[in-house]
């Protein structure tokens, strides 16, 4: 490493994005600095934060890869077997099965501070090749053709051959590399919260498009189930004001009693949804990783997975740039990066917003268009199959076979936001 760099790439965000790039780099022979603006402390036992994650199966298979995965408490690693999706009163059900496609499960629901504490580990025993640094916040970000530098709250300057952003969705360290993002405000909040219930959910998932609302039942470990209620935001304050039973109660009638008497089984937590688009996932001696690069609604449950294949891409072609004898800064390897990353990511970012514009919307056309699909659907194992692998995180997009079986139904009467008509 040049003795004029601080180290061989910084990292800014020390997220389970950020520290699992710094492992994957480090994998990799390759040193780092992760700069955290909160205190080292929050790193070591983050709290639980309402939210569970879903990983795919390539997603696991990049964290078994860091040796990430053994650090997940086993009894907090649940299987989801099988999803369901219904729109208001119907009574079509579109089912996947990860039999169908002969796996035992889907994807796995993980706790998001489990994933956190695990990443943290990982980069604790890899100490040789990455250094964390807290109470770190960046300031400014200067690049030019030797080295990247960035500019700390406390004066210091440390420089690299290249900075990557993995500082939220959100990312300040994106705006001083001139890089805009695509921000689409739904108008609503989703409020999770763990529940315990009195049947076994049989590692089912269910998401059920309501009117004027979303609820989501994901199963975790033993009898409880991870509540996501989407709402206006106008109304999430009336149900962070319920009282536990009142709130278990409104849970357990909008969900049709299925799963039997359910309770309140953690804190509730409220998160405005805010999906971004990077406009770009580079820039000189630069990149974008994990939410920084695309941060989607949680309805497909792609946002960390999304964060691993980025990781898994950038470390390959960095590897490729140092063995070619170009620095890590190199703007091949980072087009390249970002040529594959906007490839895997952006048809699943426009259809899930797509999707939820078209299940949220409680006009009249809308709920004909909403049928339409779900019958269309179930009677198109193509779709399914293509939804179901794209699930457990291999095959191609879904969105293409989508497109396919609605040209081949007679006509619908379009709904105003896809007529321009409002």
């Amino acid at each position: 490493m040049n003795a004029s760099y601080d180290t061989e790439v910084l990292i800014v965000g020390a997220g389970p994005a950020g520290l699992a790039l710094a492992c994957s780099l480090a994998d990799a022979g390759i040193r780092s600095m992760v700069l955290e603006q909160a205190p080292l402390a929050t790193l070591v036992d983050p709290p639980e934060d309402g939210r569970d994650i879903a990983l795919t199966h390539r997603a696991r298979r990049v964290m078994t890869t860091l040796g990430l995965w053994e650090r997940l408490p086993a009894d907090e690693v649940a299987p989801l077997k099988k999803a369901h999706v219904t729109s208001g009163t119907s009574p079509l059900v579109l089912p996947f099965d990860a039999q169908e496609e002969g796996h035992d499960a889907l994807g796995w629901l993980v706790p998001n501070h489990r994933i956190r504490a695990a990443c943290y580990a990982g980069a604790q025993a890899r100490a040789q090749w990455i250094t964390l640094q807290g109470d770190a916040r960046v300031t400014a970000l200067h690049r030019d053709s030797e080295r990247a530098t960035v500019t700390l709250a406390d004066g210091r300057v440390l420089s690299a051959p290249l900075v990557v952003a993995a500082d939220s969705r959100f990312s300040s360290v994106r705006k001083m590399a001139g890089i805009g993002a695509r921000m689409l405000d739904f108008g609503r909040t989703a409020i999770v919260c763990r529940m315990q219930h009195e049947l076994d959910h049989e590692g089912v998932a269910h998401e059920c498009f309501l009117r004027g609302h979303t609820l989501a039942i994901l199963p975790m470990a033993g009898h409880q189930a991870s509540a996501v209620w989407t709402v206006s935001t106008d109304g999430a304050e009336a149900l962070m004001q319920m009282n536990e039973a009142d709130f278990a109660q409104a849970v357990d009638k909008e969900f049709g009693h299925r799963l039997g008497e359910m309770k309140t089984a953690g804190q509730r937590h409220a998160y405005p949804l805010v999906a971004v688009y990077a406009q770009r996932f580079w820039a000189a001696r630069f990149a974008l990783i994990g939410d920084a690069a695309v941060g989607m609604h949680p309805v497909t449950a792609h946002g960390y997975n999304f964060g691993l294949y980025g990781i898994e891409t950038l470390t390959r072609e960095l590897v490729a740039a140092r063995q070619a004898g170009r620095d890590l800064g190199d703007v091949l390897a980072l087009q390249a990066y970002s040529r594959e990353h906007q490839r895997v990511t952006l048809p699943i970012y426009m259809g899930t917003n797509a999707i939820v514009k078209l299940f949220t919307n409680d006009q009249p056309a809308a709920h004909v268009l909403r049928g339409a699909i779900l019958r269309v659907s179930r009677h198109l194992p193509p779709l399914k199959t293509a939804i179901t692998r794209q699930l457990t995180g291999s095959g191609k997009s879904p969105f293409d076979v989508v497109r396919e079986g609605l040209a081949a139904l007679p006509a619908l009467p379009r709904p105003p936001f896809l007529s321009g008509r409002h």
